[in-house]
């Protein structure tokens, strides 16, 4: 079985080196979307955190020595499946943004931790409970 995924859009910043994970980061950057995509935009509004997914484009191939890496902040090798390393089987990673501003097909964001060009595979509402959900009929 063969998967293929194409990007939805991709990231724009200025930062140099955003940290490693979404949850420690302050960095700010732009998410553009491809115009084909402008109106499955509509209901993002500032304020709201979002789910992105995104593809780690400048990983080395993945191989099985890295089925067990050294995370430095564990201090202990660990299963890939286990953290948050971008040296995975399928080198896709996630990251839930705050969204400070919407204009046409950019999404300005905040905790961003990728870098100025990584290719966006898709944003999904960011949902803490079944109520939050609007595909459960929730508010």
């Amino acid at each position: 079985m063969t998967v293929a995924l194409e990007p939805i859009g991709y990231v724009l910043t200025e930062e140099e080196r955003p940290p490693r994970h979404w949850s420690v980061s302050d960095a700010k950057g732009t998410l553009m979307i491809d115009e084909q995509y402008l109106e499955g935009l509509t209901d993002i509004k500032a304020g709201q955190r979002i789910v992105v997914l995104f593809h780690f484009h400048r990983s080395p191939p993945f191989g099985p020595e890295f089925l067990h890496q050294h995370p430095a902040h564990k201090g202990r090798p660990m299963g890939v499946f286990s953290i948050c390393s971008p040296l995975r089987p399928n080198p896709i990673g996630m990251s839930i943004l705050k969204v400070t501003g919407v204009k046409d097909n950019l999404i300005h964001v905040r905790h961003l931790d990728m870098i100025d060009g990584t290719p966006i595979l898709d944003i999904k509402p960011h949902v803490e409970d079944r109520h939050s959900c609007p595909s459960y009929g929730g508010e």
